[in-house]
């Protein structure tokens, strides 16, 4: 109807070519136009002005030679001031597109290992929207952004990287946990090793008072009972503590000592005739 009143309405976010005699004439802005298709004026179609999205999935190889596909997603749109040039000079745009990403994607990956892949993917899609910006723009095209927003290896790869990081793991908690161990035994070392200098502390004062109260006995006793000698005051308290032995194993029920009386007894007098030190006695016996 519009055709027939020499009238055409072009849409908002839109703009179209305008045609006199099959020849390019004009661009046509959003609104109301006259057309007066009786000189040979025509509409040879539009051209929309808003931002498009193009999703690549690329294929190619690392250095390393994994087999990875890449999504890069490619936000595009047509100049208006370069209508003409979008319209006529490319007869598929996103075809047009995809070869640019894949050429670029296949150049750039192969370089990197699968790691630095991942690591690097931005400066990937700086290259692709370098190259992309550069190809598109003597076609009326302006390439706003470029992202590459998947990089998917084989499941098999995926599942071993999955593995190694999972050992890795496990290394790092198995020294973790050795090194715990490691403490805990040194430490528990050191508290054996500082009880038993306690202990023997223990036992050298024990043995300092038991040797302190035998002379302060002998020396007593020699002044209390007028003729007696250290060597009677001696053998005294060595019957003494030789029956306390006998009472202190009987006592036991499960005592695995054995005790000789006859050859103890021999022992300890002929240490105390040869005037030994009273500790070495009360040691020995």
């Amino acid at each position: 109807m519009g055709q027939l009143l020499c009238c055409v309405q072009v849409e908002q976010s839109t703009v179209a070519i305008r045609e006199r005699f099959g020849k390019f004439d004009d661009v046509l802005e959003p609104g109301c136009h006259c057309l007066p298709w009786l000189l040979g004026s025509r509409i040879a179609g539009h051209l929309s002005l808003r931002l498009q999205q193009l999703d690549v999935r690329c294929e190619t190889k690392t250095k390393d030679n994994v087999f990875v596909n890449v999504v890069a997603s490619i936000q595009y749109r047509a100049l208006a001031g370069k209508a003409s040039d979008a319209f006529y000079k490319l007869s598929n745009t996103r075809l047009q597109i995809q070869a640019y990403v894949f050429d670029v994607i296949r150049a750039s990956v192969p370089k990197l290992n699968l790691d630095d892949v991942f690591e690097q993917k931005n400066d990937i899609a700086k290259a692709v929207e370098e190259e992309l910006e550069k190809a598109m723009s003597a076609y009326g095209f302006e390439i706003v952004q470029t992202l590459i927003v998947d990089i998917e290896p084989d499941e098999h790869v995926k599942k071993a990287m999955n593995e190694i990081n999972a050992a890795a793991r496990l290394r790092v908690a198995a020294n973790e946990k050795a090194e715990a161990e490691k403490i805990i035994q040194i430490k528990r070392a050191e508290g054996e090793a500082e009880s038993k200098f306690l202990s023997g502390l223990g036992i050298a004062r024990q043995r300092q008072a038991i040797v302190d109260g035998l002379r302060d006995s002998v020396l007593g006793f020699s002044v209390n009972v007028p003729g007696t000698t250290a060597k009677d005051v001696m053998d005294m308290v060595l019957v003494t503590q030789y029956f306390d032995t006998i009472k202190d194993i009987g006592a036991a029920s499960k005592s695995s000592a054995v005790f000789i009386p006859m050859v103890l007894g021999l022992f300890v007098t002929s240490l105390a005739r040869s005037g030994m030190a009273c500790s070495k006695l009360m040691r020995n016996s």
